[in-house]
Order: C-alpha cells, then structure tokens, then sequence
C-alpha cells in the first residue's frame, strides 16, 4: 500500500463539496495539500483545517493554472498528486443553452482539466511518477434529457483524461478517473443536507475516500476507472 505521507497533493474545487472532503481526507492521512478554488475565504477556511497551502485561481485560465503548478513547486519542491475536481453544470432544454453558459461548463470541466494537466506532466514526467485523478461522473457514461451541454463536457474531459493515461503511462505516471453518480453537494447550485438528499445520494466523503483508495494503491497497480453509485440510482 502506498504510504500518503508528506506527498504533494493539489486539489482543485477545494472550497465546498467533494473537493473539501477530499482535501481533508487527505490532509488526515499525512499529505500536504495545496487547495485551489475561487472562493478566497472558504479556501482560508479549509487551509485552517489541512494546514497546506491555498491558491486562488480560476483553473479555466491558463495563467492560473500554470501559476498553481509554479506556486507549488516554488512552495514545496515537488508535486505527487494532481485532483482535477473543479466542475460546474447546469441542465436545460438545448434551444434554450446559451452560447456564454455552453462556454462556462466547457471551460471549467475540459480546459481547467487540460489547463492543469498540461502544466503538471512535465514535471510528473521528470521525476517519472506522478498520479492525476479526474473527478468526472458518471454521465461521462452515459446520457439523459437537459444534459447536453454538462453531459457532453463530463464525455470530452473523460476522453482527454483517457487518452492521456496512454500517453504517460511509460512515464511511470498514472490517470485515474472517478465517475461519482448523484452526490449530496452544492451542485447545480443546490443546498446540500436534505432529508431526501441524505437517503438517496452519495456523501462528498464517499468520493473522498475512493480518491484515497485509488492513491493508496500498490505502486505496480494503476486503478483506470472507479464508478460509484448510491445504492438508490441505478442506470
């Protein structure tokens, strides 16, 4: 099993939801967390708890991405761990998309994913490890009314993140990409805690901790793909 301590990790949405418990989760486990997001005082909040680093920044920016990966390594040295959680969505009827929220899903959910990778593999490559996680979703999988836009962003970021694990896999680096089903968060928006919420959807934690079971991972044994589901939602 492969010992978290003291490993560099970056997690983006790190201020709310499935970013915040993973940036936890793995703070508790020894690792040294640097928490990206836009929200400048959550972010304050949470460094609080993971005693890491927080960075501001827009992932859809390529400034910013670039300066998260910089800042990190300027800051500790080195990188081990890339969590490319940073998603937004929204659901409507095609006609009634606009060509502005088209481009705020697609920016966040593939350029961020791209943005952030393309400034961390050399580095991963350098030292010839390295170990990228996706926070996809399921709907990468799979399609249903009103999600064009969110639902063809989670298919294009699963592709580059797919076709990236060919490419760094001889590098010695790993992508790993985890497709959580209905998730009890502040997506979409929403307030989580619900009664209904709380029955029939998945907790940030839940997800939390399948980023840690993918890390912990033997370093001979790479996990491609984990999907989860609650046991309410089936396909």
């Amino acid at each position: 099993m492969t010992d978290l301590t003291n490993q560099v990790a970056i997690v983006t949405g790190a201020s709310r939801g499935i970013g915040k418990a993973i940036a936890l989760l793995l703070a508790l486990q020894g690792a040294k967390v640097i928490a990206v997001a836009r929200n400048e005082d959550e972010l304050a909040a949470l460094t609080l708890k993971t005693q890491g680093l927080s960075l501001v920044a827009d992932v859809a920016l390529e400034s910013d991405a670039q300066q998260v990966i910089d800042n990190t390594l300027l800051h500790y040295g080195r990188l081990d761990i890339l969590v490319c959680n940073a998603g937004v969505g929204s659901f409507n009827e095609l006609e009634n998309f606009t060509s502005t929220e088209w481009d705020r899903i697609f920016d966040t959910n593939v350029k961020g994913t791209f943005l952030l990778c393309k400034a961390a593999v050399p580095h991963f490559k350098a030292q010839k490890k390295g170990h990228i996680i996706g926070i996809t979703s399921d709907v990468a999988k799979r399609t249903f009314a009103h999600g064009t836009a969110y639902g063809a962003s989670k298919f294009a970021q699963d592709a580059l993140l797919a076709s990236l694990r060919k490419e760094v896999r001889p590098h010695g680096i790993k992508v790993t990409s985890i497709y959580p089903g209905l998730v009890d968060t502040y997506f979409n928006d929403t307030t989580p805690g619900s009664a209904a919420a709380e029955k029939t959807h998945l907790r940030p934690g839940d997800i939390a901790q399948a980023v840690r079971y993918v890390l912990e991972a033997p370093a001979h044994v790479v996990v491609d793909e984990l999907m989860l589901h609650p046991m309410s939602q089936e396909w």
